[in-house]
C-alpha cells in the first residue's frame, strides 16, 4: 500500500495561513508524549500560560490555549459571554467579522452589525454613534482582518466600548506575534488567536485570555454555557490552581509546539520580531509595485503579515497561484467573498517573514507575469 505521506513536498507557505514552521518546533512536536495530568507537563502548561500573558500584554489569570483551532477560540469567546437575548454589536469589514455575527445569532443574541467596505478599516466614530443609541452587553471586532489585510483601530474602539460598559471581544488570530497586541491597555475583555499564523506552530490550538470582568459574566450567567467542551467554568480548573481537575485530554505534543514557538519569539525579542515583519512587508510592497501590481489597502491601515494584492484584469489569478504551487513550490491565497478572483493574499507570518522568502516569491511572480 502506498503511503501518501511520503509524497509531501516542502512548500513555502506564503498564504493567509498556515505559515512555515521552524525546525525547532518540529523537533518539539516529536518529543515523547507525557500524560495530560503529568507533573512535568503541567509545568510546561504553566510556563506556556506565562509566555502567553507576556505576549498578549495582560495579567489575566485566565489565559490559556484552547485545544482546538482559532475558530474554536472565536466560538469560546461568544458561547461563554453571550446568552439568549443579549444585545451584541459586531463590527464587520471582512469574512471573520461576518463569522462573529453568525455565531452570536446562533446563540440567540439580539445581534446588530455595523458594516464597512471590505479593504477599509472600522471607523471608531461610527461605533461610538451606534453605542450612543443602544445599550450593548458585548461589542466585537477583528484586529487583523485576514480576508482583506486591514488592521482595525482596536485601541480606539476599546476606549469607546469602555465608556459604555460593554464587554469587548477582539479577534487576534492573524495579528498575535506579528504586531503589538496589548490586552490590558486596550481594555479588551476577551482576546483569542491561533497558533498557525505569526506564531508559526501548526494549526490546532487557540490562545485566549479572559478579563476579570468577563469571568464575572461567565460565573453569573442565567443559563449554562451551551458548549460543554468550551465552557470556561470547567476549563479554568484544568489550567489553573495547585490541584488540576481533568476536563479533556489535552493535545500534549501540540502544546510542546506552542511552548517552543513562544520560546523562539522571546528569544528573538519582541521588538525584533515586529521589525522583521514590517521590513519584509515593505520589501514585498516595493517589489510588487516594480512589477506593476497594486495593493488593495491604503498604507496607513495595512497589515505587515497579510498583504492583499489587486490582480490585473488581464491576468488569470487562479492560474498564477497554481503555477506558483506546482512549479515554484510556493503557496499564496485567493480572495474571499466579494474579493474572490480580484486579489491575491500574500502572507508574511512568523517564520515565513524572511527577506529571502520575499525575494523567492518576487522572482517567481516576475517570471510568471512576463
Amino acid at each position: 500500500m502506498k503511503n501518501l505521506l511520503d509524497g509531501i513536498e516542502e512548500v513555502l507557505l506564503m498564504g493567509p495561513g498556515p505559515s512555515c514552521v521552524p525546525d525547532e518546533v518540529y523537533k518539539a512536536l516529536a518529543k515523547p508524549t507525557l500524560g495530560h495530568m503529568d507533573y512535568y507537563f503541567i509545568e510546561i502548561m504553566d510556563e506556556t500560560k506565562s509566555m502567553l500573558q507576556d505576549l498578549m500584554q495582560t495579567k489575566n489569570p485566565l489565559t490559556l490555549a484552547i485545544s482546538a483551532t482559532g475558530s474554536a477560540g472565536m466560538e469560546a469567546a461568544f458561547v461563554n459571554l453571550v446568552e439568549p437575548g443579549d444585545p451584541v454589536l459586531i463590527c464587520i469589514n471582512g469574512v471573520f467579522g461576518t463569522r462573529m455575527a453568525d455565531i452570536a445569532t446562533r446563540l440567540g443574541a439580539d445581534v446588530d452589525t455595523i458594516e464597512f467596505k471590505w479593504g477599509t478599516p472600522v471607523i471608531p466614530g461610527n461605533v461610538k454613534e451606534k453605542l450612543s443609541k443602544k445599550k450593548y452587553s458585548v461589542v466585537a471586532v477583528v484586529h487583523a482582518e485576514t480576508s482583506t489585510g486591514v488592521k482595525n483601530p482596536v485601541r480606539e474602539i476599546g476606549d469607546i466600548v469602555k465608556e459604555h460598559g460593554a464587554l469587548y471581544i477582539v479577534d487576534a488570530v492573524t495579528s498575535l506575534g506579528g504586531i503589538p497586541v496589548e490586552v490590558d491597555n486596550w481594555k479588551i475583555d476577551v482576546l483569542y488567536s491561533g497558533t498557525q499564523k505569526c506564531l508559526s506552530c501548526p494549526p490546532g490550538l487557540s490562545p485566549i485570555t479572559f478579563s476579570g470582568k468577563a469571568i464575572k459574566k461567565i460565573q453569573n450567567r442565567k443559563n449554562k454555557v451551551p458548549n460543554w467542551y468550551l465552557d470556561m467554568n470547567m476549563i479554568m480548573q484544568y489550567w489553573g490552581g495547585k490541584k488540576r481537575v481533568y476536563h479533556h485530554t489535552a493535545p500534549i505534543n501540540m502544546l510542546y509546539g506552542l511552548y517552543q514557538s513562544l520560546f523562539l519569539f522571546f528569544q528573538e525579542g519582541r521588538d525584533t520580531v515586529y521589525k522583521r515583519h514590517q521590513e519584509t512587508h515593505e520589501m514585498l510592497v516595493e517589489g510588487l509595485e516594480k512589477l506593476g501590481l497594486k495593493m488593495l489597502v491604503e498604507p496607513s491601515h495595512r497589515l505587515p503579515m497579510l498583504n492583499s494584492v489587486i490582480v490585473p484584469e488581464k491576468i488569470d489569478e487562479a492560474e498564477v497561484r497554481s503555477t506558483l504551487r506546482k512549479k515554484y513550490k510556493i503557496e499564496i491565497g485567493a480572495g474571499l467573498g466579494p474579493l474572490a478572483g480580484k486579489i491575491w493574499r500574500i502572507g508574511l507570518m512568523g517564520h515565513t517573514a524572511r527577506k529571502n522568502n520575499v525575494k523567492r516569491l518576487l522572482d517567481a511572480l516576475s517570471e510568471i507575469i512576463k
